[in-house]
């Protein structure tokens, strides 16, 4: 069985869906995977979800960044399987479980591996219209690799480091690896 790690781009914003309350009025332009088994990057169009799908049916633990408010609640309506039964490891929710506050994606990355985004979400939607689909798989893969570099990291010391706010310092907050998270049983 894989373990894949997860992130989607939207076609449209929370604005174009009338607020985040209709979050699953969001339509997915890239789903960006790396796949552990077969040690590969890939962003997957719409019209490639069949494969997907059969990748996700094989499929152990997803790993994401925020997965479990968006990214999966997101991509239920292009599977015919309840993907909310893979077994999850969330990245932000397991800081917020810990550390008690939310801490987004690039903030972390820059802290712990020395890397950040290449964009923000609102710029996906924008490249979606222009047709800009390579530099929006680009974007989506690199945020899938941030992910993967503080999921290995985690499963490496067993913590990352979460800067404080208005300030240099920074908060060594502990994570158990997915094997052992409270966080990563069935949602």
């Amino acid at each position: 069985m894989d373990t894949l790690v997860i992130d989607i781009e939207t076609k449209n914003t929370f604005q174009d869906v009338g607020g985040r309350d209709n979050l699953k009025d969001l339509d997915i332009s890239v789903i960006g995977v790396y796949s552990y088994i077969r040690d590969e990057y890939r962003a997957f169009e719409e019209s490639e979800f069949g494969d997907l799908g059969k990748m996700l049916q094989k499929t152990q633990l997803i790993v994401t960044f925020a997965g479990k408010r968006f990214d999966l609640p997101v991509m239920e309506k292009y599977f015919n399987f309840d993907i909310q039964s893979i077994r999850h490891y969330d990245i932000l929710e397991e800081i917020e479980e810990e550390y008690g506050r939310r801490i987004g994606l690039g903030v972390l990355a820059e802290a712990n591996i020395g890397a950040g985004k290449t964009g923000h979400g609102l710029e996906a939607a924008e490249l979606y219209a222009r047709g800009e689909m390579e530099k929006l798989k680009s974007y989506c893969l690199n945020d899938v690799k941030l992910t993967k570099e503080l999921y290995e990291l985690i499963k490496k010391q067993g913590y990352v480091w979460v800067p404080q706010r208005n300030s240099n310092e920074m908060v060594k907050v502990a994570l158990a690896p997915a094997e052992e998270s409270s966080q990563n049983q069935l949602i």
